[in-house]
Protein backbone atom coordinates (compact mmCIF):
# COMPACT_ATOMS: atom_id res chain seq x y z
CA UNK A 1 0.00 0.00 0.00
CA UNK A 2 1.45 3.66 -0.73
CA UNK A 3 0.18 6.65 0.17
CA UNK A 4 1.02 9.40 -2.74
CA UNK A 5 2.45 11.40 -0.28
CA UNK A 6 5.46 13.60 0.16
CA UNK A 7 6.45 13.59 3.33
CA UNK A 8 10.08 13.87 3.26
CA UNK A 9 12.79 11.90 2.18
CA UNK A 10 11.89 8.44 1.75
CA UNK A 11 13.25 5.59 3.95
CA UNK A 12 13.16 1.86 3.32
CA UNK A 13 10.85 0.84 5.97
CA UNK A 14 12.38 -0.85 9.34
CA UNK A 15 10.82 -4.09 11.21
CA UNK A 16 11.80 -4.89 14.47
CA UNK A 17 10.77 -7.79 16.97
CA UNK A 18 9.34 -5.17 19.28
CA UNK A 19 5.65 -4.98 19.64
CA UNK A 20 4.77 -1.52 17.87
CA UNK A 21 2.04 -0.05 15.77
CA UNK A 22 2.16 1.90 12.78
CA UNK A 23 3.36 5.78 13.18
CA UNK A 24 0.55 7.86 12.98
CA UNK A 25 -2.13 4.66 13.83
CA UNK A 26 -2.99 4.63 17.72
CA UNK A 27 -4.05 1.90 20.05
CA UNK A 28 -7.48 2.74 21.88
CA UNK A 29 -7.14 1.00 25.36
CA UNK A 30 -10.07 0.43 27.26
CA UNK A 31 -9.77 3.89 29.26
CA UNK A 32 -10.17 5.97 26.07
CA UNK A 33 -12.42 3.65 24.17
CA UNK A 34 -14.51 4.28 26.91
CA UNK A 35 -13.52 8.14 27.35
CA UNK A 36 -14.56 7.75 23.12
CA UNK A 37 -17.64 6.11 23.13
CA UNK A 38 -19.10 8.69 25.24
CA UNK A 39 -18.12 11.48 22.99
CA UNK A 40 -19.44 9.23 20.05
CA UNK A 41 -23.00 8.60 22.41
CA UNK A 42 -22.92 12.15 23.04
CA UNK A 43 -22.95 13.55 19.75
CA UNK A 44 -25.33 10.88 18.43
CA UNK A 45 -27.75 11.82 20.53
CA UNK A 46 -27.78 15.30 19.93
CA UNK A 47 -27.85 14.28 16.07
CA UNK A 48 -30.71 12.29 16.29
CA UNK A 49 -32.60 14.79 18.42
CA UNK A 50 -32.44 16.86 15.22
CA UNK A 51 -33.39 13.91 12.92
CA UNK A 52 -30.38 12.69 11.64
CA UNK A 53 -30.19 8.87 11.27
CA UNK A 54 -27.11 6.94 11.24
CA UNK A 55 -25.40 5.50 7.91
CA UNK A 56 -22.08 3.73 7.36
CA UNK A 57 -20.02 3.38 4.77
CA UNK A 58 -16.93 0.73 3.91
CA UNK A 59 -13.65 2.08 4.84
CA UNK A 60 -12.19 1.23 0.98
CA UNK A 61 -13.91 3.07 -2.04
CA UNK A 62 -12.61 2.72 -5.70
CA UNK A 63 -9.76 5.11 -6.30
CA UNK A 64 -11.30 6.35 -8.95
CA UNK A 65 -14.18 7.56 -6.57
CA UNK A 66 -11.90 9.37 -4.65
CA UNK A 67 -9.84 11.11 -6.98
CA UNK A 68 -10.45 14.85 -8.49
CA UNK A 69 -12.99 15.44 -5.40
CA UNK A 70 -10.94 16.92 -2.92
CA UNK A 71 -8.19 19.31 -4.14
CA UNK A 72 -4.40 19.67 -3.20
CA UNK A 73 -4.44 17.37 -0.70
CA UNK A 74 -5.41 14.27 -3.09
CA UNK A 75 -1.84 13.90 -2.44
CA UNK A 76 -2.14 12.58 0.55
CA UNK A 77 -4.91 9.62 -0.77
CA UNK A 78 -3.59 6.36 0.17
CA UNK A 79 -4.26 4.03 -2.79
CA UNK A 80 -3.11 0.47 -3.67
CA UNK A 81 -4.24 -2.60 -6.47
CA UNK A 82 -5.70 -5.42 -4.68
CA UNK A 83 -5.32 -8.87 -6.26
CA UNK A 84 -7.46 -8.52 -8.42
CA UNK A 85 -5.56 -5.63 -10.24
CA UNK A 86 -8.22 -3.20 -8.56
CA UNK A 87 -7.26 0.37 -7.86
CA UNK A 88 -8.43 0.78 -5.00
CA UNK A 89 -8.12 3.41 -1.81
CA UNK A 90 -8.99 4.09 1.79
CA UNK A 91 -11.65 6.58 2.75
CA UNK A 92 -10.31 9.80 3.12
CA UNK A 93 -13.53 11.40 4.54
CA UNK A 94 -17.08 10.43 4.50
CA UNK A 95 -18.30 13.28 2.14
CA UNK A 96 -17.03 11.93 -0.66
CA UNK A 97 -18.52 8.83 -0.12
CA UNK A 98 -21.97 10.40 0.85
CA UNK A 99 -22.03 11.68 -2.14
CA UNK A 100 -21.45 8.72 -4.36
CA UNK A 101 -24.24 6.72 -1.56
CA UNK A 102 -26.78 9.34 -2.62
CA UNK A 103 -26.34 9.46 -6.17
CA UNK A 104 -26.21 5.60 -5.84
CA UNK A 105 -29.58 5.52 -4.19
CA UNK A 106 -31.50 7.92 -5.54
CA UNK A 107 -35.08 5.68 -4.82
CA UNK A 108 -33.97 4.78 -1.33
CA UNK A 109 -33.06 8.42 -0.16
CA UNK A 110 -35.84 11.11 0.89
CA UNK A 111 -34.57 14.51 0.50
CA UNK A 112 -33.82 16.40 2.76
CA UNK A 113 -31.79 13.40 3.76
CA UNK A 114 -30.21 14.16 7.04
CA UNK A 115 -27.35 11.53 8.04
CA UNK A 116 -24.74 10.93 10.12
CA UNK A 117 -21.74 8.23 10.48
CA UNK A 118 -19.01 7.32 12.46
CA UNK A 119 -15.72 5.50 11.75
CA UNK A 120 -12.25 5.77 10.33
CA UNK A 121 -10.43 7.85 7.56
CA UNK A 122 -6.89 7.75 6.38
CA UNK A 123 -4.81 10.40 5.11
CA UNK A 124 -0.90 9.87 4.27
CA UNK A 125 0.52 13.12 6.29
CA UNK A 126 3.54 13.96 8.17
CA UNK A 127 1.74 12.90 12.06
CA UNK A 128 1.52 15.59 14.40
CA UNK A 129 0.01 16.75 17.46
CA UNK A 130 -3.78 16.66 17.16
CA UNK A 131 -2.92 14.83 13.48
CA UNK A 132 -2.50 11.36 12.66
CA UNK A 133 -2.64 9.04 9.62
CA UNK A 134 -5.68 6.89 10.46
CA UNK A 135 -8.30 8.60 12.32
CA UNK A 136 -11.98 8.79 13.49
CA UNK A 137 -14.69 11.24 11.83
CA UNK A 138 -17.99 11.77 13.22
CA UNK A 139 -19.63 13.79 10.18
CA UNK A 140 -23.22 15.26 10.00
CA UNK A 141 -24.61 16.17 6.62
CA UNK A 142 -27.71 17.89 5.34
CA UNK A 143 -28.91 16.95 1.64
CA UNK A 144 -31.05 18.74 -0.49
CA UNK A 145 -31.82 22.06 1.32
CA UNK A 146 -30.25 25.28 -0.11
CA UNK A 147 -31.77 27.39 2.86
CA UNK A 148 -29.98 29.35 5.20
CA UNK A 149 -31.91 27.49 8.26
CA UNK A 150 -30.46 24.57 6.70
CA UNK A 151 -26.51 26.33 7.54
CA UNK A 152 -28.14 27.71 10.51
CA UNK A 153 -29.20 24.19 11.61
CA UNK A 154 -25.93 22.23 11.26
CA UNK A 155 -23.96 25.65 13.27
CA UNK A 156 -26.69 25.02 16.39
CA UNK A 157 -25.83 21.56 16.23
CA UNK A 158 -21.96 22.15 16.54
CA UNK A 159 -22.89 25.04 19.56
CA UNK A 160 -25.43 21.80 21.26
CA UNK A 161 -22.75 19.12 21.06
CA UNK A 162 -19.84 21.30 22.35
CA UNK A 163 -21.88 22.52 25.26
CA UNK A 164 -23.19 19.10 25.84
CA UNK A 165 -19.44 17.44 26.03
CA UNK A 166 -18.71 20.55 28.72
CA UNK A 167 -16.77 22.93 26.32
CA UNK A 168 -17.91 26.43 27.61
CA UNK A 169 -14.77 28.62 25.97
CA UNK A 170 -14.94 28.02 22.44
CA UNK A 171 -15.82 30.34 19.42
CA UNK A 172 -17.49 28.47 15.99
CA UNK A 173 -16.07 30.45 13.24
CA UNK A 174 -18.18 31.72 10.04
CA UNK A 175 -17.17 32.65 6.58
CA UNK A 176 -18.17 32.36 2.98
CA UNK A 177 -16.10 30.98 0.32
CA UNK A 178 -17.93 34.31 -2.24
CA UNK A 179 -16.51 36.47 0.59
CA UNK A 180 -13.02 35.04 0.20
CA UNK A 181 -13.51 35.52 -3.31
CA UNK A 182 -14.75 39.03 -3.77
CA UNK A 183 -11.62 39.84 -1.05
CA UNK A 184 -9.59 38.67 -4.23
CA UNK A 185 -11.41 39.91 -6.90
CA UNK A 186 -12.02 43.40 -5.36
CA UNK A 187 -8.04 43.40 -5.06
CA UNK A 188 -7.64 43.21 -8.87
CA UNK A 189 -7.18 39.44 -8.93
CA UNK A 190 -8.65 37.36 -11.30
CA UNK A 191 -11.06 33.96 -10.80
CA UNK A 192 -8.28 32.17 -11.88
CA UNK A 193 -6.31 33.57 -8.73
CA UNK A 194 -8.87 32.90 -6.30
CA UNK A 195 -7.77 29.62 -5.48
CA UNK A 196 -4.47 30.37 -4.62
CA UNK A 197 -5.91 32.95 -2.54
CA UNK A 198 -7.81 30.58 -0.84
CA UNK A 199 -4.72 28.13 0.00
CA UNK A 200 -2.14 30.88 1.53
CA UNK A 201 -5.02 32.51 3.54
CA UNK A 202 -6.16 28.82 4.60
CA UNK A 203 -2.19 28.77 6.18
CA UNK A 204 -3.08 32.42 8.35
CA UNK A 205 -2.91 30.64 11.94
CA UNK A 206 0.33 28.71 11.24
CA UNK A 207 2.39 30.77 9.07
CA UNK A 208 1.14 34.11 10.23
CA UNK A 209 0.81 37.34 7.97
CA UNK A 210 3.84 37.59 7.15
CA UNK A 211 4.29 34.00 5.61
CA UNK A 212 0.57 34.60 4.06
CA UNK A 213 1.61 37.82 2.67
CA UNK A 214 4.96 36.16 1.01
CA UNK A 215 3.24 32.93 -0.58
CA UNK A 216 0.71 35.21 -1.99
CA UNK A 217 3.41 37.50 -3.81
CA UNK A 218 5.43 34.50 -4.69
CA UNK A 219 2.36 33.18 -6.64
CA UNK A 220 2.09 36.08 -8.54
CA UNK A 221 0.01 38.73 -6.80
CA UNK A 222 1.21 42.09 -6.38
CA UNK A 223 2.28 43.85 -3.48
CA UNK A 224 -0.20 46.37 -3.14
CA UNK A 225 -3.09 43.22 -3.75
CA UNK A 226 -1.36 41.30 -0.77
CA UNK A 227 -1.59 43.71 1.25
CA UNK A 228 -5.29 44.68 0.64
CA UNK A 229 -6.25 40.93 0.70
CA UNK A 230 -4.26 40.77 4.19
CA UNK A 231 -6.19 43.97 5.38
CA UNK A 232 -9.94 42.59 4.77
CA UNK A 233 -9.34 38.62 6.42
CA UNK A 234 -7.66 40.02 9.18
CA UNK A 235 -11.06 41.99 10.12
CA UNK A 236 -12.43 41.58 13.86
CA UNK A 237 -15.47 42.88 16.00
CA UNK A 238 -18.51 42.52 17.08
CA UNK A 239 -20.20 40.21 13.98
CA UNK A 240 -22.27 43.59 12.89
CA UNK A 241 -19.53 45.73 12.35
CA UNK A 242 -17.52 42.78 10.59
CA UNK A 243 -20.55 42.21 8.22
CA UNK A 244 -21.03 46.38 7.59
CA UNK A 245 -17.50 46.57 7.13
CA UNK A 246 -17.59 44.15 4.57
CA UNK A 247 -20.76 45.23 2.98
CA UNK A 248 -18.73 48.57 2.60
CA UNK A 249 -15.45 46.86 1.36
CA UNK A 250 -17.07 44.64 -1.11
CA UNK A 251 -20.04 46.74 -2.70
CA UNK A 252 -18.92 46.12 -5.89
CA UNK A 253 -18.53 42.30 -6.25
CA UNK A 254 -22.31 41.34 -6.25
CA UNK A 255 -21.83 37.57 -5.56
CA UNK A 256 -19.36 39.00 -2.27
CA UNK A 257 -22.80 41.28 -1.30
CA UNK A 258 -25.27 37.95 -1.64
CA UNK A 259 -22.43 36.06 0.25
CA UNK A 260 -22.85 38.39 3.30
CA UNK A 261 -26.90 38.55 2.74
CA UNK A 262 -26.56 34.80 3.46
CA UNK A 263 -24.58 35.02 6.30
CA UNK A 264 -26.95 37.44 8.45
CA UNK A 265 -29.84 34.92 7.17
CA UNK A 266 -27.75 32.04 9.11
CA UNK A 267 -27.35 34.59 12.22
CA UNK A 268 -30.82 34.97 12.25
CA UNK A 269 -31.10 31.49 12.42
CA UNK A 270 -28.95 30.91 14.84
CA UNK A 271 -29.79 33.88 16.80
CA UNK A 272 -33.81 32.35 16.80
CA UNK A 273 -32.34 28.92 18.03
CA UNK A 274 -31.18 30.60 21.01
CA UNK A 275 -27.31 30.22 19.88
CA UNK A 276 -25.67 32.81 22.27
CA UNK A 277 -23.45 35.67 19.54
CA UNK A 278 -20.56 35.16 21.73
CA UNK A 279 -19.81 31.48 20.72
CA UNK A 280 -19.98 32.49 16.84
CA UNK A 281 -17.68 35.15 14.68
CA UNK A 282 -17.60 36.08 11.38
CA UNK A 283 -13.60 35.08 10.48
CA UNK A 284 -13.21 36.38 7.35
CA UNK A 285 -9.90 34.57 7.37
CA UNK A 286 -11.32 31.52 7.56
CA UNK A 287 -10.91 29.43 3.91
CA UNK A 288 -11.37 25.78 4.77
CA UNK A 289 -8.93 24.05 2.77
CA UNK A 290 -11.12 21.56 0.60
CA UNK A 291 -11.74 22.37 -2.40
CA UNK A 292 -15.28 21.68 -3.19
CA UNK A 293 -16.61 23.71 -0.40
CA UNK A 294 -19.27 26.43 -2.45
CA UNK A 295 -20.85 28.93 -0.02
CA UNK A 296 -20.71 29.35 3.98
CA UNK A 297 -17.83 27.45 5.78
CA UNK A 298 -17.46 27.23 9.38
CA UNK A 299 -14.47 25.74 12.27
CA UNK A 300 -15.02 25.53 15.45
CA UNK A 301 -12.28 26.06 18.08
CA UNK A 302 -10.88 26.39 21.75
CA UNK A 303 -7.66 28.93 22.50
CA UNK A 304 -6.36 27.06 25.30
CA UNK A 305 -4.93 24.53 24.77
CA UNK A 306 -3.61 25.40 20.63
CA UNK A 307 -5.08 22.36 19.02
CA UNK A 308 -6.46 23.68 15.92
CA UNK A 309 -10.20 23.14 15.04
CA UNK A 310 -12.31 20.93 16.78
CA UNK A 311 -14.11 20.59 13.91
CA UNK A 312 -14.57 22.23 10.51
CA UNK A 313 -17.43 21.81 7.59
CA UNK A 314 -19.46 23.68 5.38
CA UNK A 315 -21.86 24.00 2.14
CA UNK A 316 -20.62 22.27 -0.82
CA UNK A 317 -23.69 22.46 -3.18
CA UNK A 318 -21.94 20.70 -6.38
CA UNK A 319 -20.05 17.81 -5.29
CA UNK A 320 -22.95 14.75 -5.39
CA UNK A 321 -23.75 16.24 -8.90
CA UNK A 322 -19.99 15.07 -9.63
CA UNK A 323 -21.58 11.20 -9.00
CA UNK A 324 -25.22 12.31 -10.03
CA UNK A 325 -24.95 14.70 -12.87
CA UNK A 326 -27.64 16.66 -11.05
CA UNK A 327 -26.45 18.86 -8.29
CA UNK A 328 -28.04 18.57 -5.09
CA UNK A 329 -27.40 21.32 -2.26
CA UNK A 330 -25.60 19.84 1.12
CA UNK A 331 -24.01 21.43 3.80
CA UNK A 332 -21.99 19.13 6.65
CA UNK A 333 -19.60 19.09 9.07
CA UNK A 334 -17.11 16.58 10.42
CA UNK A 335 -15.87 16.21 14.37
CA UNK A 336 -12.16 14.67 14.74
CA UNK A 337 -12.49 12.42 17.56
CA UNK A 338 -8.83 12.40 18.53
CA UNK A 339 -8.75 15.94 18.56
CA UNK A 340 -12.20 15.91 20.77
CA UNK A 341 -10.62 13.34 22.78
CA UNK A 342 -7.30 14.86 24.02
CA UNK A 343 -8.65 18.45 24.40
CA UNK A 344 -11.33 17.01 26.57
CA UNK A 345 -8.52 14.97 28.61
CA UNK A 346 -6.37 17.89 28.69
CA UNK A 347 -8.81 20.36 30.11
CA UNK A 348 -10.34 18.21 32.50
CA UNK A 349 -13.69 17.67 30.95
CA UNK A 350 -13.85 13.83 31.32
CA UNK A 351 -16.27 12.35 32.89
CA UNK A 352 -15.94 9.75 35.44
CA UNK A 353 -17.16 6.41 32.99
CA UNK A 354 -16.81 3.16 34.39
CA UNK A 355 -18.87 0.50 32.52
CA UNK A 356 -19.52 -1.69 35.85
CA UNK A 357 -21.90 -0.35 38.14
CA UNK A 358 -21.25 -2.46 40.67
CA UNK A 359 -18.84 -5.38 41.10
CA UNK A 360 -20.23 -8.85 42.92
CA UNK A 361 -17.52 -10.34 45.38
CA UNK A 362 -17.54 -14.24 45.86
CA UNK A 363 -17.08 -14.77 49.47
CA UNK A 364 -15.68 -18.38 49.36
CA UNK A 365 -15.61 -21.35 47.37
CA UNK A 366 -19.82 -22.52 48.77
CA UNK A 367 -21.08 -19.27 48.09
CA UNK A 368 -19.76 -18.81 44.78
CA UNK A 369 -23.52 -19.85 43.28
CA UNK A 370 -24.72 -16.97 45.47
CA UNK A 371 -22.62 -14.41 44.20
CA UNK A 372 -23.67 -15.54 40.49
CA UNK A 373 -27.42 -15.24 40.95
CA UNK A 374 -27.21 -11.96 42.28
CA UNK A 375 -25.44 -10.80 39.54
CA UNK A 376 -27.66 -12.48 37.04
CA UNK A 377 -30.48 -10.61 38.80
CA UNK A 378 -28.49 -7.43 38.67
CA UNK A 379 -27.91 -7.67 35.16
CA UNK A 380 -31.31 -9.09 34.68
CA UNK A 381 -32.37 -5.51 35.95
CA UNK A 382 -30.70 -3.38 33.54
CA UNK A 383 -27.32 -3.07 35.67
CA UNK A 384 -24.15 -3.94 34.66
CA UNK A 385 -22.43 -6.12 37.30
CA UNK A 386 -18.93 -7.34 36.83
CA UNK A 387 -18.09 -10.52 39.13
CA UNK A 388 -15.10 -12.05 40.68
CA UNK A 389 -13.64 -15.11 39.23
CA UNK A 390 -11.29 -17.16 41.74
CA UNK A 391 -13.81 -18.07 45.10
CA UNK A 392 -10.34 -18.64 46.48
CA UNK A 393 -8.89 -14.87 46.91
CA UNK A 394 -9.44 -12.86 49.77
CA UNK A 395 -12.51 -10.60 50.07
CA UNK A 396 -9.79 -7.85 50.34
CA UNK A 397 -8.27 -8.48 47.39
CA UNK A 398 -11.53 -8.22 45.81
CA UNK A 399 -12.07 -4.95 47.21
CA UNK A 400 -9.05 -3.57 45.61
CA UNK A 401 -9.60 -5.16 42.10
CA UNK A 402 -12.77 -3.09 42.38
CA UNK A 403 -11.24 -0.08 43.42
CA UNK A 404 -8.61 0.12 41.03
CA UNK A 405 -11.17 -0.42 38.03
CA UNK A 406 -12.73 2.58 39.51
CA UNK A 407 -16.39 0.40 39.95
CA UNK A 408 -17.61 2.41 42.65
CA UNK A 409 -20.19 -0.48 44.69
CA UNK A 410 -19.60 -3.77 45.89
CA UNK A 411 -21.40 -6.35 46.58
CA UNK A 412 -20.91 -8.60 49.25
CA UNK A 413 -22.88 -12.19 50.45
CA UNK A 414 -21.08 -14.13 53.33
CA UNK A 415 -22.30 -17.02 55.58
CA UNK A 416 -24.29 -14.78 58.12
CA UNK A 417 -26.27 -12.76 55.20
CA UNK A 418 -27.01 -16.01 53.24
CA UNK A 419 -28.11 -17.09 57.04
CA UNK A 420 -30.32 -14.25 56.88
CA UNK A 421 -31.92 -13.75 53.50
CA UNK A 422 -29.83 -10.22 53.05
CA UNK A 423 -26.77 -9.18 51.03
CA UNK A 424 -24.16 -6.44 51.95
CA UNK A 425 -23.79 -3.12 49.38
CA UNK A 426 -20.71 -1.59 49.87
CA UNK A 427 -19.58 2.05 48.74
CA UNK A 428 -15.94 1.35 47.39
CA UNK A 429 -15.43 5.65 47.50
CA UNK A 430 -16.33 6.09 51.27
CA UNK A 431 -16.44 2.60 52.54
CA UNK A 432 -19.61 2.97 54.08
CA UNK A 433 -21.81 -0.22 53.58
CA UNK A 434 -25.05 -1.43 54.80
CA UNK A 435 -27.25 -4.31 54.64
CA UNK A 436 -29.89 -4.88 52.90
CA UNK A 437 -32.74 -8.17 52.47
CA UNK A 438 -31.70 -10.00 49.44
CA UNK A 439 -35.04 -9.29 47.42
CA UNK A 440 -34.18 -5.82 47.27
CA UNK A 441 -30.43 -5.57 45.98
CA UNK A 442 -31.48 -4.38 42.76
CA UNK A 443 -33.30 -1.39 44.07
CA UNK A 444 -30.52 -0.91 46.48
CA UNK A 445 -27.75 -0.67 43.92
CA UNK A 446 -29.77 1.43 41.77
CA UNK A 447 -30.15 3.91 44.48
CA UNK A 448 -26.66 3.98 45.26
CA UNK A 449 -25.23 4.43 42.03
CA UNK A 450 -28.16 7.78 41.59
CA UNK A 451 -26.18 9.03 44.66
CA UNK A 452 -22.58 8.44 43.24
CA UNK A 453 -23.59 10.17 40.34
Amino acid sequence: MRAEAKTGQTRKPTMSNKPQNIKGMRDHLPKAMILRQYIVDTLAGVFERHGFEPMQTPILEYAETLEGKIGDEEKLIYRFDDHGGRRLALRYDQTVPLARVVAQYPNEITLPFRRYAVGQSYRGERPARGRYREFWQVDLDLVGSASPLADAEVVAIIDECLTALGFTNFTTQLNHRQILGGIARVSGLGEEAAGGVYRAIDKLDKIGADGVRQELLQSGVAEDAAARILELVQLKGANGDVLEELSERLANDQRALAALDNLRAIISGLDAMGVPEQRFAITPGLARGLSYYTGVVFESVVENPPMGSLLGGGRYDELIGQFSGRALPTVGLAFGLERLHDVIEELGLAPQITLADVFVTIFGPDLAGAALAVARDLRAAGLNAEIALDPAEKLGRQFKHADKRGIALAVVIGPDELARGEVVVRDMRSGEQRSVARAEVVQAVRTARAANH
